[in-house]
């Protein structure tokens, strides 16, 4: 299934059921009086978080979700069932916004995670409910009130522990597949990565990451070049961005620094708070250097970024360094959540 990470529906709730008008009339009873029941209430519509669905393509086909209307009320104090409410699976990670005034209604940011998005029209009343001491015989109902209308626009951000940030080219899906089941398509020619993949990457039993991949970034991507930016969302839920870098690309270190800096400064005209993300350094294809070199090539390439952070150097395409990286990532993420863990728990005392 293609996949697809935007979408817009419509939703309407179901309308309350009408009150009725009735008097009761029965041989031998005389004056029976009003036995108008009560209408149902309309069915409203929620949506449901998903791990199952990893996509927003049902959504481009199936755009409008419609609760069921509330019965009316009928006599003999008979009150109308009401609508039954409407369940929309979507994938977790799906940010719900009303599309007409651009509000953030809510995020399914877990598995049945669950959210009303339009509610059911209230019942109307039947004329039993209008009978008093002064008025014996009323003639007044209420009509169900009309279920909601929305338009929604839908935004699915992927849920991934790690980023692969990168120019076209740099090995991030070759990485990708060398540490996890994934199968990216993988050629000798950029933007062969046209969505993000997901790729869930085991350490042992019982302890995984997933790293998300995403098309490269080129100059311009802020501003919409190449197909990078439309996916950056991808990234905003990470913990840990993976800066890919090709060393083997050119022998002049300062064209490497130049495309690393232009990726750094696409991501902060995008977000601040992505830029701002914790980021390794991962130069890729060593296997491409002549050995001689390598260990020159990559300290004037970390000097002339001025980097500080975690370099790790892995030739994906043969896997040589590739699963130490896991490893570290798996270790620092368990440091991260047992720091989460002890902030929660300060929290709730």
């Amino acid at each position: 299934m293609k996949f697809v990470d935007e979408a817009s529906i419509r939703v309407e709730a179901g309308d309350g059921g009408n009150g009725c008008l009735s008097f009761r009339r029965e041989k031998f009873i005389p004056r029976g009086g009003p036995d108008g029941g009560d209408g149902g209430d309309g069915g409203s519509v929620y949506v449901v978080g998903r791990v199952a669905l990893n996509t927003l393509a049902d959504f481009r086909h199936a755009r409008l979700f419609r609760a069921e209307r509330g019965r009316n009320g009928s006599g003999r104090n008979r009150t109308g069932r009401s609508g039954e409410d409407l369940f929309v699976d979507m994938p977790v990670g799906t940010l719900v916004r009303d599309a007409n005034t651009g509000e953030l209604i809510g995020d399914l940011a877990r598995e049945g995670a669950t959210m009303l998005v339009a509610h059911g029209g209230k019942r109307g009343l039947g004329n039993a409910r209008f009978k008093s001491s002064t008025n014996r015989t009323p003639r007044r109902t209420t009509t169900g009130k009309p279920g909601e209308q929305r338009q929604l626009a839908l935004e699915l951000q992927v849920l991934a522990d790690v980023g692969l940030l990168g120019q076209p080219n740099a090995g991030k899906s070759t990485f990708l597949r060398a540490v996890s089941d994934a199968r990216p398509k993988v050629a000798g020619y950029p933007f062969t990565t046209l969505y993000p993949h997901l790729g869930v990457v085991w350490i042992e039993p019982h302890r995984s990451f997933v790293v998300a991949d995403i098309p490269g970034l080129i100059a311009g991507a802020a501003q919409g070049a190449g197909l990078g930016a439309r996916f950056l969302r991808h990234l905003a839920r990470t913990r840990i961005l993976l800066h890919l870098v090709d060393v083997a690309a050119s022998d002049e270190t300062t064209e490497i620094v130049a495309g690393v800096n232009g990726v750094v400064d696409e991501l902060v005209q995008y977000s601040a708070a992505l830029a701002s993300r914790e980021r390794w350094l991962v130069l890729n294809k060593i296997d491409l250097v002549p050995p001689q070199e390598l260990e020159q090539r990559c300290n004037a390439l970390v000097r002339a970024l001025g980097w500080t952070g975690p370099v790790f150097r892995i030739a994906a395409i043969s896997g040589d360094g590739c699963r130490a990286l896991a490893r570290s990532l798996m270790q620092h993420l368990d440091t991260i959540n047992k720091e989460t863990d002890i902030h929660v728990a300060h929290a709730e005392r």
